[in-house]
């Protein structure tokens, strides 16, 4: 976890144990990426970011889905390709999204990368060109 540049308290969205559900495109955006996909672009968004990409969730169950988050308003700026998925306001379903407190036990959901001040949410520009790098 990218703990150098940590938040004193968490933003209002994040839980203060274990984990909730919160309404995509409210307080973030998010983009859903399963699987090896979704480690795959972790790891190189992290890389390329010196380990400080902002927030992004991982769930150790299921499909294995990892959740990048954006600033709200910003994912359906984007054409994300398939297997992406975007989760954001005003479509014709709400997409809720598992956030993990800080600390304590949170699985299935983990941090991946956290939420700091200087960077609050996934760029999503970035995240987009990850994607598709890592789909070539």
């Amino acid at each position: 976890m990218n703990l150098s540049k940590s938040l004193v308290t968490a933003p209002s969205w994040v839980p203060a144990s274990g984990h909730a559900l919160r309404l995509a495109g409210v307080h973030f955006d998010a983009v859903r990426i399963g699987g090896y996909l979704g480690e795959e672009v972790a790891y190189d968004l992290m890389a390329f970011t010196g380990f400080q990409a902002g927030p992004i969730v991982r769930e150790a169950t299921r499909e294995r889905n990892v959740y990048f988050l954006l600033a709200p308003g910003t994912a359906a700026a984007f054409s994300w390709p398939a297997p992406t998925r975007a989760l954001y306001g005003g479509g014709r379903s709400e997409s809720y999204v598992g956030i993990p407190a800080f600390g304590g036990t949170t699985w299935p959901l983990g941090w991946r990368s956290l939420p700091t001040l200087e960077d609050p949410f996934v760029e999503g520009e970035l995240l987009h060109q990850a994607v598709e790098s890592a789909l070539r």
